[in-house]
């Protein structure tokens, strides 16, 4: 059995463990970038295609890999699939749902904690030599806070908002509050200690909203102007999800007039991102701004995670049973 991985070369030698299936398989390590063609000079015979999560697999390319069983995201996302050719060729289309979740969830935290604690200016003043000028301010102004002191609305509830809630619960946050389109029961929302909120109420009550939902048609920026203004004023926004769930220019507005006195983000739309990006351009705001650069999922224990989660569903078709992670409707069956 053959497989074309297409994505950051020798990721399958180095994730998957030394007794890995995927270790016995033909392996064709092509790069991202590579016309339609150059994939299919080197592979078009392969029954499994390994994606990075962002690099697009067009319907051209299923279409004309006739052997083509199913089609693997990297990663959690799976956008970038043609979906509908996998469907028309009855090709299983899969991801890694969850591989990320408790790295994604430490980022959300760590966005979180570097907000209040404002520790890019405080790094700063430190190697300026302002340390005490600086520590005298906040003690002054009283404005550094504890995470325990807020109140945290999380957008979406799936793996990584609920990995999110655990953390936040160990650090002494008790006012945690979801939205989702089918609510949790009672019980279920006891035990994980998180409330439901409609979504109006839960961006005009909390400190802080995260989100946590996947890109897709109904989502796309999202967080939009409206959504901004409903948010309670002053308080804090957190992206660990896509940057394509945000409006930067309705983002950059926001934080102007201080309806949102901070955002942390782990990922920005347009990426890879350049110095010219919108959200870079607007000098006013910049200190209000705490960004990474989107690596809130790509610890080497969520690869390795993941790439078994691979090598679970390629070993079930070879082995003629259904893959366990599938995210479309393929025409046909092994």
């Amino acid at each position: 059995m053959k497989v074309l991985h297409i994505g950051k070369q020798g990721n399958m030698e180095k994730y998957a463990a030394a007794d890995s299936f995927l270790l016995t398989l033909d392996r064709v390590d092509l790069p991202r970038g590579l016309s339609v063609e150059e994939y299919l000079k080197e592979a078009a015979d392969a029954e499994f295609l390994v994606a990075d999560a962002i690099v697009p697999v067009p319907g051209e390319l299923i279409r004309r890999m006739p052997s083509l069983r199913m089609i693997h995201s990297e990663g959690v996302a799976f956008n970038s699939i043609d979906l509908a050719a996998a469907d028309e060729c009855g090709v299983y289309v899969c991801n890694c749902q969850g591989m990320n979740a408790a790295a994604v969830a430490e980022q959300t935290l760590l966005l979180m904690l570097g907000i209040l604690r404002d520790v890019v200016n405080g790094d700063r003043s430190v190697r300026e030599g302002r340390q005490i000028e600086v520590k005298e301010a906040y003690i002054s102004n009283g404005n550094l806070h504890e995470l325990r002191d807020c109140s945290v609305g999380l957008v979406g509830f799936g793996n990584i908002a609920r990995e999110t809630a655990a953390l936040l619960r160990a650090f002494g946050v008790k006012d945690i509050r979801y939205y989702k389109r089918n609510p949790l029961s009672g019980e279920e929302e006891e035990t994980l200690g998180v409330k439901y909120l409609p979504l109006d109420d839960l961006l005009s009550q909390s400190d802080f909203v995260s989100l946590h939902v996947p890109v897709t048609p109904e989502t796309m920026h999202l967080a939009d102007r409206d959504f901004f203004s409903r948010m309670k004023a002053g308080s804090f926004f957190i992206n660990t999800s896509r940057g394509e769930l945000v409006d930067d220019e309705a983002l950059l507005d926001a934080l102007e007039s201080g309806q949102v006195a901070m955002a942390g983000l782990d990922t920005l739309d347009l990426e890879p991102v350049k110095a010219d990006h919108p959200l870079l351009g607007r000098p006013s705001v910049q200190d209000r701004l705490l960004l990474a650069p989107h690596i809130g999922g790509i610890t080497s224990s969520s690869f390795r995670r993941g790439y078994a989660m691979i090598s679970e569903d390629i070993r079930a078709m070879a082995e003629g049973r259904e893959p366990m992670h599938i995210v479309n409707h393929p025409g046909r069956r092994p």
